[in-house]
Formats: structure tokens, sequence, C-alpha cells
């Protein structure tokens, strides 16, 4: 790709667009088609739909360049007015590639590019339909231009000085599974090397058993109901059209519902299914899972049907949190984020680990950010008590209702509703004393400093002290009646923020003049 003139997406991606646009238009052609009785005309005007979104699909990618011009991308699309997208280079904070599966077929990718503007999941520039050599070729050169522009301010002593722990260095994990830096080599020592060979090395790359964890996250494990819900959602939907009307479903509606065996039967097969179809649904998302270093950016490479890969830069790591549930915690496994400056998506792009074992997990982050072994300090008793309060006395309010109802009524059918909630009153002990468990904050002295809360889904931060920019004290009612707040370390990474729940208020001041001193330094000070 020149630097002078405009480059278009490939030309195979009109294969691509025109099938995509087809599902928006199911519902209207075969609407077309039905109220037309089938006839030759009412075949015309949906054929003549077919055909304008094959032209809408040419006039687009007509009407779209892109090029690279000096220290800057230049996106132009002119479908109805023309405009110009700018992205310097200096800005770019990452580079995915992703391959689904009809770009795979044709040979194509779809690259997007965030510079961490949009604060959200959406991406500053994206490039649907470029050959994969091409797409390969253009992060390739985008990420080495924020390299060079790294280098430059460094040069010029502009770069704010070194950032310590900006690379990832392989762990040493069993089984082969990891591949150490050859020679020790610098991160940047990739602005030396030729463009054409990026050099790379495999922190960790997932093996295809540990797929089996995914259901203990419970990611997926609910996809059994969701595709039942939506196949009644499409059957009422089309049901007009399948020539089924209200009567139809109403009739339905009553014989299963005076067939109660049937919807145990298929209650209790979706529930057996949860567990396999979570993990064929994980095992694809996540398949052959890869954690590399290349030139100064770690790079996680993931999916089986669409091929992922995230790019982000290390130097601006601020930190990892680490997320396990229940389940997850009785097998030892965690998932990981990096908490990086500028990311946008954080929550799917910031991704390092799926469910792997803690000691892994632990090894990267140390690796990366550097060891937290600090004790997380307990937070005051009273805490406990929130907790419980919490997960027992709703289910007691909600036992008492169906209890005057059993009374009042003679029904006994509402006793069965009185067991089920104090059962869950009974287990709201244990999950209140683990959410107390789970709480916790420390600092160690020099430059971490973690907080944790959950039960259900415990998560654990531990961000870099330079990554504070700010402190916020919340406390509600019902707090300031127990004598407890919550303290927020605004970070410019990651979520924006990081709570430690309920502490004592005293834990409140005393906490941020431990981590951040110079910040009220000219206020004992003052005279």
């Amino acid at each position: 790709m020149s630097e002078q003139g405009a480059t278009k997406l490939s030309p195979k991606v009109l294969l691509i667009d025109p099938v995509r646009m087809l599902p928006s238009l199911l519902i209207p052609l075969v609407g077309v088609l039905f109220v037309g009785g089938f006839s030759p005309r009412s075949f015309g005007w949906a054929a003549f739909g077919v055909l304008g979104t094959v032209v809408f699909a040419v006039v687009r990618w007509a009407t779209f360049s892109y090029r690279l011009v000096g220290d800057r991308l230049e996106i132009k699309r002119s479908l109805i007015s023309r405009s110009v997208r700018t992205i310097p280079l200096e800005r770019v904070r990452g580079v995915d590639i992703s391959t689904p599966p009809m770009h795979r077929l044709l040979g194509l990718a779809v690259l997007k590019i965030d510079t961490g503007a949009s604060g959200g999941g959406e991406q500053e520039g994206e490039l649907d339909g470029v050959s994969v050599a091409e797409a390969e070729r253009l992060k390739d050169v985008l990420l080495r231009s924020v390299r060079a522009a790294r280098a430059a301010g460094a040069a010029t002593g502009l770069d704010g000085g070194p950032e310590g722990h900006g690379s990832v260095a392989a762990p040493p994990l069993p089984e082969g599974q990891a591949v150490h830096r050859p020679g020790g080599a610098s991160p940047d020592a990739s602005l030396e090397r030729p463009f054409e060979e990026p050099q790379e090395h495999v922190i960790v790359k997932v093996p295809r058993r540990w797929l089996l964890y995914g259901p203990l996250s419970g990611a997926f494990l609910f996809t059994p109901f969701a595709v039942a819900g939506g196949a009644i959602g499409l059957l009422f939907q089309w049901g007009d059209q399948l020539g089924l009307g209200r009567d139809a479903a109403w009739n339905a509606g009553r014989w299963v519902w005076d067939h109660p065996i049937l919807i145990v039967v298929v209650v209790l097969a979706l529930i057996v299914a949860m567990p396999f179809v979570a993990a064929v649904m994980y095992a694809v998302f996540n398949w052959d899972f890869t954690l590399k270093e290349r030139e100064g950016y770690l790079v996680a490479e993931r999916g089986l049907v669409t091929r992922r890969s995230v790019s982000l830069e290390a130097r601006r790591t601020r930190g990892y949190e680490i997320v396990d549930a229940l389940a997850e915690r009785r097998a030892g496994v965690v998932r990981m984020w990096a908490i990086v400056t500028g990311l946008g998506d954080s929550e799917t792009r910031g991704q390092l680990l799926p469910d792997v074992p803690r000691p892994v997990a632990l090894e990267v982050a140390s690796q990366s950010v550097g060891p937290f072994t600090a004790p997380l300090r307990p937070h005051p008793p009273v805490a406990r008590n929130r907790r419980l309060f919490r997960a027992i006395v709703p289910w007691l309010v909600l036992a008492a209702v169906p209890a005057v109802l059993a009374v009042a009524t003679a029904t006994p059918a509402w006793w069965i509703l009185v067991a089920v909630a104090l059962v869950l009153a009974g287990l709201g002990v244990p999950l209140g004393n683990d959410r107390y468990r789970s709480l916790g904050h420390g600092y160690d002295g020099v430059r971490l400093l973690s907080v944790r809360s959950g039960s259900l889904r415990r998560s654990q931060a531990v961000i870099e002290r330079r990554a504070v920019v700010g402190w916020r004290l919340r406390q509600t009612w019902f707090q300031r009646r127990a004598g407890v707040l919550t303290l927020v370390a605004g970070v410019g990474a990651g979520k924006g923020g990081y709570e430690a729940m309920d502490v004592s208020e005293e834990q409140g001041v005393a906490f941020p003049a431990e981590v951040t001193p110079e910040w009220l330094t000219p206020f004992l000070t003052r005279d």
C-alpha cells in the first residue's frame, strides 16, 4: 500500500455483504411472497429486493477507501455524504484481527483499530474485508509506528521515563506450554529488526483439556434455555406466515399445560444439556487460546469458528484482575484480565487468560505486572453483619408472603414456596460469611495495591500505585449508621475505578494516605 494512493477493501467482500444483509430482509421478503400469493409478481419484487442489497454492497465498497499518510491513517466514506476519519498513529492502543467463518473461506479478515478515545466497545476504525496478509501487514505497520513514536519520545525525554514491568517474560509453565525469551532480548530490540521479521514468543498456550473448566465459570451455562426461548419466540413471530394463528398457539399452550409431565421432561433435558452445551460454546470461543509477546505487545489469540487476535501494548499495562466463581474456586481455576490504560471494551479485549489453574495465572500476572505478596487486610465485623442481613432477610420476607396466603386460603401448595424460601434463607448464612471472607484490601508498601470482593463472582484487582489518579469515599445512609464506607480508587485504566467495600471510616482515611502520601503532604505541612 502506497502512502499516496487510496486502497479499497478486497472485492471478495462483495460476496459477504449481501449475505449479511439477508437476515434483516428475510421476514419482509417472506411477507411479500405470502401477500402476493407466491405469484410471479411477488417473486419479482423479492428478486428486486435481493438485487437492491447487491447494488448497495457494490456502491458501499466503491465509495470506501483507506490510506496511510505520514503519521496518520485516513478512512474515507462517501456513500451519501463524504466523511474522512483520521487516526493519528501515536494514538493507536491496539489492533485486533478477526476472521469470521465466511471471511476465512475467502481469505479475508476484519481489522479493528482501538485508540481508547471512545471509552467503550466501539473501535475508532474498522476495515472489514481486507486480505489476511494485508491485515497482518497493516497491523505491523501501525504497531511499529507506535513503537517508533515511543522511542522518539524517550530519546527527547518526553516519554515519561521508564515504565518498568512493561514487558512479559515467559513464565516457566509445565508440559512445554511456555517458550522463554531467547537471550534476554529487550522489548525495544524489535525497532532494530527488519519489518518483515517480527519476533514473538509464546507466553502460554492453553491445553485443550483445560477447556473442560469452561462450564465452571457459568459462561454459556444457560445457552439451552436461551435457544429454546428463541425458538419459541421465532415460532410466534413466524406463526402467521406459517398458517399458525393465535388460536393454534393457544390450543398448543393448553395441550402442553394439560401434560405437565412433558414440561418436566423438557426442563430436565435442558438442565442436563446445560454443562455439555456450555462446554461446546466455551470451547468454540476459546479454542487454542494463546498468549504471546510480540515486540512490546501482548497478543491474545483464540477461537475456532471465528479466530480473533487482540494486541495490547504491554507498557500500558497497569495491573490485572483475577476472577473466579464458587465452582471455579473449588476446582482451583481462575480467569484473568489486564488493566490497561486507554483500552476500549476492556471486558472482552483485555482478557489475558480463560479458565486456567490458579498457579499458572499468578505466574503470568507476576511476570507481567509483578508479584503481589502483601496480605489483604480484613474489613470490620459489621461488614459481615451487612452481608448476612442481605443474604437472609429478603428470603425470610419472601417466605412470609406465601405463608400468609397459605393460612388465609387454606391452600397447601403455598407451603411449597414457603419451604423453598426458607431453604434459600438458610443457604444465605454460608453465602454471607463467604462474601465477608472475600472482602479485603492491601498495599505492598512499594508499588502495588489490591482490592477484593464478591462470592458468587469473586474479583481481585491488583493495580500499580502510579495508575491511581484519585480517591473517592462513598457512604450510603445504611453505611453511615453502620460506621463503614466504600473506598474507590480512581484508575485511568480498566473499569476506571476499583472499590474496597465496607471498610471502616478509619481505614477509608488511612489507606489513601498510605498509598499516596504525597497528595496529603501540602495540607499537613501548611502553616
